[in-house]
């Protein structure tokens, strides 16, 4: 049976799916648009889940700022290249939009939602693997302030909860956030499994230093004392002036930090490194 150009351009512009394959389905389907729309969404749930096991690291971050909640979302492509596909892009766009109009709190209930389906498209069509890896939302009320920061290529944001002070002033903690990663919002508020460790290390370094048990003491309390001040959101210095604390900017307008997420793209995921010559060789395969 004949296919038509015109036939097979129609099914590509419903789909997105390379124009050889809208062909091969077509021929498959003897020209029925209808199956042949099904038999690519069939293919393109196999194909997502062959390439579902390839590791992506990269991609970027979407954000969503309602009247009573915020949401940030990490959207992973295996390569930087298909991270600025137009159809990546898209598909962004879209999560995006679903993401406002609907509050997410769990990244699994995506799993049944229109985006799935959009999502195993998306693999078919660029032929990576796709994945909606992270998602946070923060819930705030009228008394509050959101405040989000996306860096300009989208691998970087963070969402910062503020209550008293302004939106600018939430803002403005959003950005130090994702510039200095604290691991806590105070010094009292470390994962103490963190802090052990951190410890163990200065004590074992102290006595490399075959100093009195005395001073080993007092430089271990030293090390660790700077360490909190550094990992601690009101103990760092604010981005905008560092000679003043976070804290110190928050209380010169009655402010406090409410909650406080990072995101970074790829962000513990372990990425295997190949050789040009192994990859040409596993593509061979």
């Amino acid at each position: 049976m004949e296919i038509k150009a015109a036939q097979v351009k129609e099914l590509r512009d419903m789909t997105g799916v390379a124009m050889m394959d809208c062909k091969k389905a077509l021929v498959e389907c003897e020209g029925d648009i209808e199956k042949a729309l099904d038999l690519l969404r069939s293919n393109s749930a196999l194909k997502a889940e062959k390439k579902s096991s390839r590791v992506a690291a990269d991609g970027v971050l979407v954000t969503a700022i309602t009247d009573n909640y915020a949401t940030i979302l990490e959207i992973n492509s295996e390569t930087d290249f298909a991270a600025k596909d137009s159809n990546f892009l898209s598909f962004a766009e879209t999560v995006k939009s679903f993401i406002t109009e609907n509050k997410v709190l769990n990244i699994e209930s995506l799993d049944d939602s229109e985006i799935e389906d959009a999502r195993k498209t998306l693999v078919q069509t660029i032929g990576e693997n796709i994945q909606l890896r992270r998602l946070v939302t923060v819930e705030f009320d009228e008394n509050m302030h959101i405040g989000v920061y996306l860096h300009s290529d989208s691998k970087l944001g963070s969402l910062v909860v503020t209550s008293g002070g302004t939106k600018e002033i939430a803002k403005d903690v959003a950005m130090h956030v994702a510039a200095f990663n604290p691991l806590c919002l105070s010094k009292e508020d470390l994962n103490q499994e963190t802090l052990n460790r951190e410890r163990a290390i200065y004590e074992n370094q102290a006595k490399d230093s075959g100093k009195p048990q005395e001073i080993m003491d007092k430089m271990v309390e030293g090390k660790v004392n700077r360490f909190l001040s550094e990992v601690s959101l009101l103990s760092q210095g604010f981005v905008k002036d560092p000679d003043i604390t976070v804290e110190k900017y928050l209380a010169n307008d009655n402010a406090s930090v409410v909650s406080f997420d990072r995101l970074k793209v790829g962000e513990g995921i372990e990425v295997e490194t190949k050789d040009f010559a192994e990859e040409v060789a596993e593509q061979l395969k």
